[in-house]
């Protein structure tokens, strides 16, 4: 229960059942959004703000690099996600955030890059962040497959977004552990759908 300390098998037990609880159409369809969008060279975007920010920055750098190989990076055999987190560049966040409002900071840099078809991942406990939500409305209105992560109720997040996986708790911080859980389980799965993929064409993908 939210503001009870929990002891190390205690804590680390229920982290265990609540990623039972997770929906596996849900973590199957983000999957295969993604995958999709690997198999078509098209941009995936991520955004999120505090502890989901770095989640976000994270989950970026591992679909750009920890999908591939370790021989393979060096080789550029295996076609690469094209993945850029919204919330890394410090400079053009700040810009924004000064002179047109936090709102503001991850729609606009969409406007600069995002194109049709284009994926955004969107990462909010509360599913209610202005930011979060602007860019979302934004993205979809201008044809991006949007994904959601969620806890709590979801909020707005959760009623815009096209697909998503939501978690039910209202914790933040055991909501942004089971993210970030979910994101390295994604990562390890299209890998695996990736090499399949490769190794069934001889690397000839489009």
């Amino acid at each position: 229960m939210l503001g009870e300390s929990l002891g190390i098998p205690d804590y680390f037990s229920r982290l265990a059942d609540e990623l039972k609880r997770l929906d596996p159409a849900e973590l199957e369809g983000f999957s295969d959004v993604l995958f999709e969008a690997w198999l078509h060279r098209r941009s995936v975007f991520v955004c999120g703000n505090g502890g989901s920010a770095a989640t976000a920055n994270h989950l970026a750098q591992d679909l750009a690099k920890g999908v591939i190989r370790d021989p393979d990076l060096r080789s550029y055999a295996v076609p690469r996600f094209k993945a850029i987190s919204l919330a890394a560049n410090v400079s053009w966040l700040t810009a924004l955030g000064n002179d047109l409002g936090f709102d503001q900071v991850f729609v606009q840099q969409l406007a600069n890059y995002a194109q049709a078809e284009d994926v955004l991942i969107a990462i909010s406990g509360s599913g209610n962040s202005p930011n979060i939500v602007t860019a979302v409305n934004w993205a979809n209105d201008h044809g991006l497959v949007t994904l959601g992560m969620t806890g709590f109720n979801g909020g707005q997040l959760r009623k815009i977004q096209k697909r998503g996986i939501h978690v039910a708790l209202n914790d933040m911080e055991m909501v942004e552990s089971i993210h970030s859980c979910i994101c390295h389980w994604l990562v390890d799965h299209l890998r695996g759908r990736i090499y399949k993929a490769v190794s069934q064409t001889g690397g000839n993908q489009r």
